[in-house]
């Protein structure tokens, strides 16, 4: 008996995620159905794309309002059978402070892999895991401040040459922590060129002489 591929209901899968370019939340994926769940129970709206149409949340809304809403739509999909995947950024039922202890245990697990190096690639790998570029923790760090700075600003009203000094200071510490990155990533660089250090030869005092070895 020959044996068939079975059918995939591969229209009835539905992503909903985070665009990273424009904050914006859209749905890809889905059968009609899905598009009338997306639309009733999380207010999604359809939009053309470049291969057809997609479904995203309007502009502007708070992030725990985009969180609430996308929860929503993927739970009544899952309820009426469809196949949901939901950026964990996304979830309302992820508690924070699961997301504090990995944080907490990445950076505990770097420490103990700093302190474990047996070579110079071993500690350049968690050099860079500190000051990559895009996904370092200092630059990441940095973008934090910076985004804090501008917000302190714009609560208090206040241009830029009339910041208060604590407030003013944080401009500052972002760009310290730039230059830490460059210096991190300097000593990283150089890490991952070092050659390792040759084996130790024993002591000359030690080394026999040709005369006694050919005896």
């Amino acid at each position: 008996m020959k044996e068939t591929e079975p059918d995939f209901w591969v229209l009835e899968y539905v992503t909903i995620t985070k665009d990273p370019r424009t904050d914006l939340v859209v749905a890809i994926g889905g059968t009609e159905k899905a598009a009338d769940i997306l639309q009733r129970t999380g207010g999604f709206l359809s939009a053309p794309g470049p291969r057809g149409d997609y479904h995203r949340l309007p502009h502007g809304l708070p992030v725990e309002q985009q969180r609430r809403k996308a929860t929503a739509a993927s739970h009544a999909l899952l309820a009426a059978g469809h196949s949901v995947h939901l950026d964990p950024t996304l979830n309302m039922l992820v508690a924070p402070d699961g997301e504090l202890e990995a944080a907490l245990r990445y950076l505990a697990g770097l420490a103990e892999r700093a302190s474990a190096a047996k070579t110079s690639s071993a500690v350049a790998e968690v050099l860079t895991e500190v000051a990559a570029s895009v996904h370092g923790l200092l630059p990441l760090t940095r973008e934090v401040i910076v985004r804090a700075w501008t917000a302190a600003s714009d609560l208090q009203g206040s241009t830029p040459g009339e910041r208060p000094d604590p407030i003013a200071r944080l401009g500052g510490t972002a760009s310290s922590l730039s230059e830490a990155a460059r210096v991190i990533l300097r000593a990283r660089n150089h890490a991952a060129r070092t050659t390792q250090p040759p084996a130790t030869t024993p002591p000359p005092g030690r080394a026999q002489s040709p005369v006694s070895r050919r005896r």
